[in-house]
């Protein structure tokens, strides 16, 4: 056990190393392909973020043996979303809420019009993604190739609504050559940093499930409640490591293109692979997902977004950890 726990702390620290050099390679890929902050972070960061819980998705409903090896797969394309509607915005909450307490600039002000028009997006997605595992009918796969449109229509989106392209003067030297890289040295560095993150997640969520067997953790609330929130630990050293920054607009929009990923590309794996019928515990998660959204949609889209309130829809995962508790305890 003692091996277990030093393996989990290495891991997670590794993750964070490794994060560190993929945002700083991922800024200079952006600012070498001439793209602004916002595209960096919804497109180029969420799409290497994004890889370890695709990657948990595609093996179970791909390699999976049993309807039960497939169901993890069902239940990481809905335990990613949440996690990332909840405990990944409520860090880029608290890390400028200990900003603010430090005396330097807390004000939100990052795009909220467009950060609202993200959340938008991933409602209308997630709402024809949860009413999809509520019916049977026979050619339901094929809508998967609809989400996998909807997502490269996003990405174009995106780029071609893009503001002006990140300044070279800003960004932070690249790690492997701080003298003026090349795109060759920034793609290198980002994509070595994604293997590292990758490798270290792979030990991280092994030892999760360790843990929570150790501890008296039923499989099926590990898989529900602690490896979504492993395979989205990326996400949320990005959001810790460009919030600390200064760079909160980057934090935010890599999560929310992070969602857009995770509201498509699993979702049609799953509907290829599956028969995407959802039982009680993932529709409470599809609930709780769009509850947060909800309230982060509004709040971007009057302006009113403050700190604090980025902060508390952590809770929305905490009364999702309840509910499985008391519905597998039962």
């Amino acid at each position: 056990m003692l091996l277990t726990v030093f393996l989990f702390f290495l891991s997670a620290f590794a993750i964070y190393i490794a994060c560190e050099f993929f945002v700083n390679g991922v800024e200079w890929v952006g600012c070498r392909l001439n793209l602004g902050a916002t595209a960096v972070g919804t497109v180029l960061a969420a799409f290497g973020t994004a890889l370890p819980e695709s990657a948990v998705t595609f093996v179970a409903v791909v390699f999976g043996d049993t309807p039960e090896q497939k169901d993890i797969g069902v239940g990481a394309a809905l335990g990613g979303p949440l996690v990332l509607a909840t405990l990944a915005y409520a860090v880029v909450g608290i890390m400028l809420w200990r900003q603010h307490r430090a005396g330097q600039h807390c004000k939100i002000d990052v795009g909220q019009e467009r950060l609202a028009r993200d959340q938008a997006w991933f409602m209308v997605i997630f709402v024809v993604k949860i009413g999809l595992g509520l019916v049977v009918f026979a050619w339901k796969p094929w809508l998967g190739f609809l989400f996998l449109l909807v997502y490269g229509y996003y990405v174009k989106r995106e780029l071609s609504t893009d503001e002006g392209s990140m300044v070279m003067e800003e960004l932070e030297p690249l790690k492997l050559r701080r003298s003026n890289p090349s795109m060759f040295w920034a793609v290198l560095q980002t994509v070595l940093a994604l293997l590292a993150i990758a490798v270290a997640s792979h030990i991280f969520v092994r030892q999760i499930e360790s843990i929570g067997t150790w501890v008296g953790i039923a499989p099926h609330i590990a898989a529900l409640l602690l490896a979504p929130v492993a395979t989205e630990l990326p996400e949320i050293m990005n959001a810790i490591i460009w919030t600390r920054q200064g760079k909160a607009r980057l934090a935010l929009a890599n999560i929310s293109g992070s969602m857009m990923i995770q509201a498509t590309i699993p979702s049609a794996m799953a509907i290829f692979m599956t028969p995407w019928i959802l039982d009680t515990p993932l529709l409470v998660a599809g609930g709780l997902t769009l509850l947060s959204i909800g309230v982060l949609w509004l709040l971007f889209r009057r302006g009113a977004m403050r700190v604090p309130m980025l902060a508390g829809v952590s809770g929305f995962y905490l009364v999702f950890a309840g509910f499985v508790g008391l519905y597998f305890v039962r």
